[in-house]
């Protein structure tokens, strides 16, 4: 029997039956790194991407095909947003021979930043994500942001006779996205414009004048700034379902300060 004939003749074991009648919510490939084009405003970033995929199994079926999510992991070319994410969704389902999956994919993004005096440019780097979910036939499309920002403590300002503690925070919001486009730039100004004051990777001394005296004039506690967070998303009406968290890493503390607020 020649090579091609013999190709034929593998069983498809996967494709079996399987009489154990034990439904799997979630079964695919996790952690799987791989090259990807992000838009960020009007430019498509090259970037890596942390790909988790998986499927609902039915009973009746005894396994997936984990082959195929890497091929159609391969054949995206277009930079990704949340817009074209849910489209390529319903190609992986079928793909897949599946009803209902989910794909979640984690990476770098970059946004040019002008310091606030000087005007010098530099790169800030942040954490994204994007995540669709079909379930009971309706899709779901999420991103997700992780923006660093400036806080400075109001009772410390309250209480000193001069100076007051300060710190970098983590403003993360994870908003779903219905039916419009929502940028990245407008989701990381939702967090910064909220905060005592944003942050810029490259400034001069006139820019640190800048950002001291802006913190210290506008002071948050973690809850203040939760909240702040969530009355921009309340009032953006291309937003659905959000959890905003962010962390305070204490400077007077061994530990962090931390808030949430979900809306369901």
């Amino acid at each position: 029997m020649n090579q091609v004939t013999s190709a034929l003749h593998i069983p498809d074991t996967q494709s079996e039956r399987d009489e154990r009648h034990l439904v799997i919510q979630r079964v695919g490939v996790k952690d799987v790194r791989y090259p990807l084009q992000v838009q960020v405003g009007k430019a498509a970033q090259p970037t890596v991407g942390l790909w988790t995929l998986d499927v609902a199994l039915p009973a009746e079926k005894k396994g997936t095909h984990m082959s195929r999510f890497v091929a159609w992991l391969d054949a995206l070319k277009a930079p990704l947003d949340a817009k074209s994410l849910r489209e390529l969704h319903g190609q992986m389902l079928t793909k897949l021979e599946a009803v209902e999956g989910r794909i979640e994919v984690r990476f770098s993004f970059f946004i040019r930043k002008r310091a606030p005096v000087s005007g010098i440019e530099s790169m800030l780097d942040y954490q994204g994500a994007l995540i669709s979910e079909t379930r009971a036939g309706r899709t779901s499309v999420w991103a997700e942001v992780a923006v660093p920002v400036k806080s400075l403590c109001p009772c410390s300002k309250e209480i000193s006779d001069y100076g007051a503690h300060n710190q970098r925070s983590l403003v993360t919001i994870r908003a779903e996205l219905p039916d419009a486009e929502l940028g990245w730039l407008e989701l990381v100004r939702f967090a910064e414009e909220s905060a005592s004051s944003e942050i810029w990777p490259l400034l001069k001394r006139s820019d640190e004048k800048w950002i001291t005296e802006k913190a210290y004039e506008n002071p948050k506690f973690v809850e203040d700034l939760v909240r702040d967070v969530a009355l921009r998303l309340n009032a953006e009406p291309r937003i659905g379902r959000y959890t905003v968290d962010v962390e305070n890493f204490e400077s007077i503390h061994n530990h962090s300060a931390y808030a949430r607020i979900e809306r369901n």
